[in-house]
């Protein structure tokens, strides 16, 4: 494995990253419809090209399993294929983050209790809940911050 900082989003590289946020977001957004992912993964791609700082981990033939977005000190992305999933990357990834990128605020899906679990054990605290989630949609938000 080998974590990469982007600069040159080809739209090879987001179309690739398009199928592991997929992949991810299938295997643990339990809570979510196909025509839900559908409708999300339209905006995907922008939000790929938007982010600030884009940081893929790469398998031994340097196609994604992995990536983070980061805007300031906010995680605002981190999706691991699901085959990949509970064998560190996710962590590695969040450390990285943390120590070049300053990463202490996240926020992440109630309904998503296995990735509100990781962020705990990483040492990050819930302080804020929302009802609705950023489209208004009702999935309650939890705001969490690295707590020191």
């Amino acid at each position: 494995m080998k974590i990469v900082k982007t600069k040159d989003r080809t739209p090879q590289l987001i179309d690739k990253l398009l199928k592991v946020w997929e992949n991810s977001v299938r295997a643990t957004h339990k809570f979510l419809s196909n025509e839900e992912i559908l409708e999300i993964k339209k905006y995907v791609p922008q939000a790929l090209n938007d982010i600030a700082h884009l940081i893929i981990d790469t398998d031994e033939n340097e196609n994604p399993i992995a990536f983070i977005g980061i805007e300031g000190n906010k995680l605002e992305m981190l999706f691991i294929a699901s085959e990949y999933r509970g064998k560190g990357i996710g962590k590695k990834m969040l450390l990285y983050g943390i120590e070049n990128y300053k990463v202490s605020d996240l926020a992440v899906n109630e309904d998503n209790p296995q990735a509100k679990g990781f962020y705990e054990h990483i040492g990050f605290k819930v302080y804020k809940r929302n009802e609705l989630d950023d489209q208004g949609k009702p999935y309650p938000v939890l705001y969490m911050r690295l707590e020191k």
